[in-house]
């Protein structure tokens, strides 16, 4: 069974070496491709250096397409049987990613979802919830299952799934949309709680930016979704 590890990384260059160490601890992963979405800063060059040590291809694209569209260009060029998707910033902390492929390679769900159980939210190093708790209530409503963590972009996934979802959706969206499309299709999805850390959107004028970006790309989501029920 052939596990790929697809990384999207956008100026991510100051955690991108200790995320792709932490992955190459996970002993299924066959192989870790880094997709570089248009990155301005040291993205190619970390990736390269990771290369004398770690089994680590390098996707290069010439603009940010942004994250849905990295991920779609990494699963089509790299056949999987299933796909772990890894934030770039996540550091060490991406080695504890092995828990969410065990249930899917026991063939027990069909996705698994990290549901980060750190203190960081708690800190006020992060946003207030609305843009989770709109999306949670949303997948509630049109799939009638609850879910703690929809905008969690650590997940393991069979290649089928991906396949009869069409990929990922564009933008912001692009998990909400996989959880959506995945649940509605019958597939088994499984949430796991693990102590997972990463770069925090913090409480000011870009973080509140991007904050507001990523709310009205999941209501576009989920308003498409309910045209579509």
């Amino acid at each position: 069974m052939k596990i790929v590890a697809l990384v999207p990384a956008f100026n991510e260059a100051l955690r991108l070496a200790k995320t792709i160490r932490g992955i190459s601890e996970i002993k299924a992963v066959d192989k870790i491709v880094v997709i570089n979405d248009g990155s301005t800063d040291q993205t190619s060059q970390v990736v390269r250096k990771c290369q004398q040590e770690y089994p680590v291809e390098l996707v290069e694209l010439t603009k940010n397409m942004g994250k849905g569209q990295a991920l779609n260009i990494g699963w089509q060029e790299y056949p999987a049987e299933i796909y772990l998707l890894i934030d770039a910033d996540l550091e060490e902390s991406a080695a504890l990613a092995s828990a969410l492929l065990e249930p899917v390679i026991n063939q027990e769900v069909d996705m698994t979802i990290a549901n980060f159980v750190t203190r960081q939210v708690k800190t006020g190093k992060m946003g207030f919830g609305l843009a989770k708790s709109i999306a949670s209530w949303g997948i509630k409503r049109l799939t009638g299952v609850a879910t703690t963590s929809p905008l969690s972009g650590q997940r393991a996934v069979r290649q089928q799934v991906l396949k009869e979802c069409g990929g990922f959706a564009a933008g912001f969206g692009v998990e909400v949309e996989l959880t959506i499309k995945a649940l509605r299709l019958g597939y088994q999805i499984r949430e796991i709680d693990l102590p997972m850390t990463h770069r925090p959107t913090g409480r000011n004028l870009s973080g509140f930016m991007h904050r507001g970006k990523q709310l009205w790309m999941i209501i576009k989501v989920l308003v498409k979704a309910w045209r579509n029920k």
